[in-house]
């Protein structure tokens, strides 16, 4: 590959330990040393090399990370590589069918999760990726019915947030602390107005001892949905919001300037303001290496 191609790549692959691996080791801890996995591949690297053909599972994380870009076909270029490759395993159709049902393409994420479910049937990681597939088409028809199914539709609806919740519930049976399988669970809940049942799994992923901030605000954000959607307490959704309030408080303070600048991205991203939640990983990174050159 040309220099400037490689270098393109390294980068990517030097961005998606810091932006993928807080989110895959918390998805799918049953895959071990994951970070030490992915730097030790980019450590590996030089501008003319290419990428280890026999890593298939480096190539789908790279093209989840150029999906996040806005570069999603030149990732799935390396999803089909990875596909095709006679090692492929679980965890490649696990991150693959992420890969799709982001795309859009639900029933084709749907097929590798099962593959997938074969030779692991009792990964968390898969149950609730396929939870997430079975939700993703609620809402597709729910969209095209200008969110007033009838009929068939209505029906289709109805059987897709059972086998949802069933896929969330059977994620949780097999781990108790998959913080974010309480949260799914909850707002599917919501979607069909049992409200008690929402706030009570809301509350259970919020009682679990979260260490990572990202992911603390992603829950603490949805809740806050929640409540001024559905839950009509106004004051409960403001104090969930105020996370967001004391994330910029951090930035203004200097402390923890790196984590709170990757939390601010995490909230324009949530918002769907993607340049400038963009815009903020970039400055984290920067900051990221001037305080250690390792990054």
């Amino acid at each position: 590959i040309e220099e400037s191609d490689g270098k393109l790549i390294e980068d990517s692959l030097i961005q998606l330990r810091c932006h993928f691996t807080w989110k895959l080791l918390i998805e799918a801890p049953e895959i071990p040393d994951l970070e030490n996995r992915i730097w030790e591949e980019i450590q590996s690297w030089t501008p003319n090399t290419m990428l280890n053909p026999d890593d298939v599972y480096i190539r789908v994380l790279l093209a989840l990370k150029l999906q996040d870009e806005g570069q999603e076909a030149e990732g799935e270029k390396y999803i089909e590589e990875a596909l095709t490759s006679i090692s492929s395993q679980a965890y490649v159709f696990q991150y693959a069918a992420k890969f799709y049902r982001r795309k859009g393409s639900v029933d084709k994420a749907l097929e590798l999760l099962k593959m997938a479910l074969e030779t692991t049937p009792t990964s968390a990681f898969l149950h609730h990726q396929m939870g997430l597939c079975y939700r993703a088409q609620m809402i597709q028809i729910k969209e095209a019915t200008n969110w007033q199914p009838r009929g068939q539709d209505r029906e289709t609806v109805d059987r897709l947030v059972q086998l949802a919740i069933c896929k969330f519930e059977k994620t949780i049976m097999l781990k108790q602390t998959f913080e974010m399988a309480y949260v799914d669970l909850a707002e599917t809940y919501a979607e069909i107005g049992h409200h008690r049942k929402a706030e009570e799994h809301f509350q259970k992923g919020l009682r679990m001892k979260i260490f990572e901030d990202q992911l603390k605000q992603e829950i603490h954000y949805r809740y806050g949905c929640f409540q001024e959607h559905h839950g009509k307490s106004e004051d409960k959704a403001i104090t969930h919001y105020l996370k967001e309030k004391l994330a910029k408080r951090c930035i203004h303070q200097n402390v923890r300037v790196v984590e709170s600048v990757s939390l601010l991205g995490l909230i324009h991203k949530l918002k769907g303001e993607v340049s400038d939640a963009l815009l903020c990983y970039e400055r984290a990174l920067r900051l990221a290496a001037d305080l250690n050159p390792i990054f």
